[in-house]
């Protein structure tokens, strides 16, 4: 007997190590009905057209046995034994291609799933591997250009089982070709795709399974069949592995594999009904990577009794991508904003499992890619008075412990560096640390929303002053030339790195390395946003989110236990308290008439406070 390969955990093993469904490539595919199947048109036209000969080197990858025998030889449809001795093998060499037969086993060669003579051999149909197999010559030609249905009698059994004869088919009384009951969901959403890639051309094609139209496509006879088929043998690992090989190959995909889904809901009919078991959830969600416009995630896999097809990911609630394996990058996000995230499995028979655990991320401010060596400042406030302030950025694109880290001033341009100010807590990637001076003017910043505020000596510096950030006391970055002089470099002035310096640097140049701004230009600091814990999740006991974040001035405080009271306060960059509410439970806040612009919330609950930086627009 053959190893069977489809085995539960080797299937979830299996379908974890394929390729991904690119990020957003079914992210257009929003509607119903024949609406969706014009939106999936859309995306899987213009494919590359890699020629009739380009097949055989697209079946090197994409039709190899790595699930039945798992031995490397041709996949063949037609020969294929699901559950025993194959008859015969072909290997994926030129020396087993057709040529000439006259008997099964003697060599393998294209079988149309939809006969070229359909389409009259015109490109690209006529080479597009989607629909179009490896198969032995013989059986190919037995099969001809009969359509595919279920046989009343039988004329002919291939050595895997697979039939010709009359059919059984309502409404129609000619010959037709059954394969085996494995491959049956295969075939029925090859034709699926044929009908959706060439919607734009198929109406004219003559076909005893086609009605002449280009939406329902199908005689409603045949339709049935297909959507019996397409329920009763669901996408399987194989079918994955082949549609991602064809991607490489192709540049576009077979929709009706990674989104079994849409089958019915373009064409109806009942889902695959024979498993109803859903996948558990999958665990231990966890943000990577980020940048301004991307969040990268990682999750451990699900279960199921038949199979994992596939993991949904979403944002606020709104589904972002579709995937294969265990990670997923959202693009197209927008910077500086909190994104509340979960992900779902799924299966073949379209069954959902309950949501991941639930991760809150905010995406990095615009110009901080993720990609700085280490921590640098970001923005200097040399203002009237006591106006003084530094931010410290992480773009790194991982979590950083500020316990190795140290500001040093230079007095005058001349003489030592002071003893330091140390750093404490974490920094998570796309967060900045403020450290102001305590008796920083309100009208310029609010000291309790700084993460630091001190009458030290590292924030009395003024103009001629240089300032630099030590890692273990190792100067990384620098504002001002050390030993400089008395010359003043930057005085009565607010300076912000530009967004192409990406890493610290141990030589200042003003022109190249910042932009500046008129005195007491305070609006662009960050509110407090290191700690000491790590990404936020909203499995954390003391978590707090705000979201939407950038939002209209209408926004919710989430958090666990929502049957706590908490006060809320909100204050403008400059220090005046624009908004106050006291033990409340509403999560629903409203301030819309607030004029746009960057706020910091004040939100405490349990004896905990807790600042959070809102935009609203």
């Amino acid at each position: 007997m053959k190893k069977i390969y489809s085995s539960f955990l080797l299937l979830v093993f299996t379908i974890a190590g394929f390729a991904q469904i690119p990020s957003g490539y079914y992210s257009t595919a929003t509607g119903t009905g024949y609406t969706l199947k014009t939106q999936l048109y859309n995306i899987i036209k213009g494919h590359t057209d890699n020629g009739y000969a380009g097949l055989y080197t697209t079946y090197q990858t994409s039709d190899v046995d790595n699930f039945y025998e798992n031995d490397g030889t041709v996949l063949d449809m037609y020969s294929e034994n699901p559950s025993g001795t194959d008859p015969y093998n072909y290997s994926t060499g030129t020396t087993q291609r057709c040529g000439s037969y006259s008997v099964e086993g003697d060599c393998y060669n294209r079988e149309h799933i939809i006969p070229q003579s359909v389409f009259n051999e015109q490109s690209p149909m006529v080479a597009d591997a989607h629909f179009i197999t490896p198969t032995d010559g013989k059986v190919n030609g037995i099969r001809s250009n009969y359509p595919h249905g279920t046989v009343s009698s039988v004329t002919y059994t291939s050595q895997n089982g697979s039939k010709l004869g009359s059919s059984a088919v309502s409404g129609y009384s000619g010959t037709v070709f059954e394969p085996v009951n494995a491959f049956k969901g295969d075939i029925a959403r090859m034709y699926f795709y044929f009908a959706t890639r060439y919607e734009n051309t198929v109406a004219g094609y003559s076909f005893a399974m086609f009605d002449g139209s280009s939406n329902k496509v199908f005689t409603t006879a045949f339709l049935n069949v297909l959507l019996a088929w397409n329920a009763q043998d669901p996408v399987s690992a194989r079918e994955i592995a082949r549609n991602n090989a064809i991607y490489a190959r192709q540049n576009n995909r077979n929709p009706y594999i990674d989104h079994p889904e849409y089958v019915n809901q373009i064409w109806g009919g009942t889902p695959p009904s024979g498993d109803t078991t859903a996948p558990t959830a999958p665990t231990s969600l966890a943000s990577t990577t980020k940048t301004a416009t991307s969040i990268t995630l990682s999750w451990n896999a699900s279960t199921d009794n038949v199979a994992v097809t596939g993991y949904n990911v979403y944002a606020n609630s709104v589904l972002k991508t579709t995937v294969s394996g265990l990670t997923a990058t959202i693009t197209g996000l927008t910077a500086s904003t909190s994104y509340s995230i979960y992900v779902k499995a799924k299966d073949a028979a379209g069954n959902t499992s309950a949501s991941s655990n639930t991760i809150a991320v905010t995406t990095n401010s615009s110009g901080t890619g993720g990609t700085a060596t280490d921590l640098l400042f970001s923005e200097y406030i040399e203002g009237s008075g006591n106006n003084k302030a530094l931010e410290i950025a992480n773009n790194t694109g991982s979590s950083v412990s500020l316990a190795a880290y140290t500001v040093k001033k230079q007095t005058n341009g001349a003489g030592a560096w002071s003893t330091g100010l140390a750093l404490s807590g974490t920094l998570t990637t796309g967060s900045k640390f403020v450290i102001v001076n305590s008796s920083i003017s309100s009208a310029c910043f609010s000291t309790s929303a700084a993460n630091i505020s001190t009458s030290g000596t590292e924030l009395m510096f003024n103009g001629n002053d240089a300032v630099g950030l030590f890692k273990n006391d190792v100067l990384i970055d620098i504002i001002g030339t050390f030993n400089g002089g008395t010359a003043n470099f930057a005085i009565d002035v607010t300076l912000r790195r530009k967004s192409t310096v990406t890493s610290p640097s141990t030589t200042f140049n003003l022109s190249s390395q910042w932009d500046s701004y008129t005195t007491d230009t305070c609006n662009n600091l960050a509110s407090k946003t290191a700690n000491a814990a790590k990404e936020e999740t909203a499995s954390d006991a003391d978590e707090i989110i705000i979201y939407p974040n950038p939002s209209n001035g209408n926004f919710n405080i989430g958090y666990n236990n929502a049957e706590a009271p908490y006060s809320i306060e909100i204050v403008s960059f400059s220090g005046q308290k624009v908004f106050e509410k006291q033990n409340i439970n509403n999560p629903e806040i409203g301030v819309s008439h607030l004029a746009k612009g960057i706020y910091i919330v004040v939100i405490t609950k349990d004896e905990k406070t807790v600042y959070k930086k809102i935009i609203i627009n």
